[in-house]
């Protein structure tokens, strides 16, 4: 295989991760609508306004912001808007999502959760565009370091990386799997499966970051990984009262 791929299209080559990841936004948000269209609990419009406007501006801003702080040189000495807008990560847009949809619901004077419900379409969307990650190999910083292991694959450098995307994609599934089964037992507080993904998700990114290239912030810990322990000390607080979900 060769990296990165891309795909020609009414005669224009579009390369895989962009692709993938409009792929999977388009096919989680579907997901999304036609779930809450099953769904029992129905919000107003105004608390349902709110809490999308807050998730779209956190995330986006997270994204954006976290993804150039991974590496502080080139957003303060080396800054370049088309590098800031280029400059993405999951783990920022989760980070700030959330924070965007606890302070939307305080404007709205809303209390109950409003999680759970877009845990299987996010999952499902991180699946897809990872997918797309993997197939630019190192030409996006989703790429593994060197390894010897018999995970080792060729990128597009030559060298034996490990493929971080197909890590993310096999926890992913076995997370989706895990948060069906706790589902069906419908035994839980309304946000414990929001809690759970975000938990888990973080713990996870946090140990996987220690196998990608990062810049080394404080200690051995790469910014992302920095905001992954914050994300998890606020769960774990969080998850131990039951009245505090998201």
């Amino acid at each position: 295989m060769d990296f990165p791929v891309a795909f020609h299209i009414f005669g224009k080559t579009i390369l895989a991760h962009p692709l993938f990841e409009a792929v999977g936004m388009f096919l989680g948000m579907r997901y999304y609508f036609y779930l809450k269209r099953k769904s029992k609990e129905k919000l107003s419009f105004n608390i349902s306004a709110a809490v999308l406007i807050g998730a779209t501006a956190g995330a986006l801003l997270g994204s954006k912001l976290i993804g150039n702080l991974e590496n502080p040189y080139l957003m303060f000495v080396r800054f370049s808007v088309q590098k800031f807008w280029s400059s993405n990560t999951i783990v920022g847009g989760l980070a700030l999502g959330l924070l965007g949809v606890e302070l939307a619901k305080k404007v709205v004077n809303h209390k109950e959760s409003t999680g759970d419900l877009i845990v299987f379409p996010l999952m499902l969307a991180m699946i897809i565009g990872r997918i797309g990650c993997f197939l630019t190999g190192i030409y996006e910083e989703t790429y593994g370091i060197p390894t010897d292991s018999i995970f080792g694959m060729n990128l597009g450098d030559q060298y034996l990386r490990h493929p971080v995307a197909l890590y993310e994609i096999g926890f992913l599934i076995i997370l989706w799997i895990c948060l069906k089964y706790i589902q069906k037992l419908k035994r839980y507080p309304s946000g414990f499966l929001f809690q759970i993904f975000m938990l888990s998700y973080f713990t996870f990114r946090l140990l996987l970051d220690f196998i990608k290239p990062r810049v080394e912030i404080l200690g051995n810990f790469g910014t992302i990984q920095l905001v992954c322990i914050c994300v998890i000390i606020y769960y774990i607080y969080t998850m131990k009262n039951t009245q505090s979900t998201i």
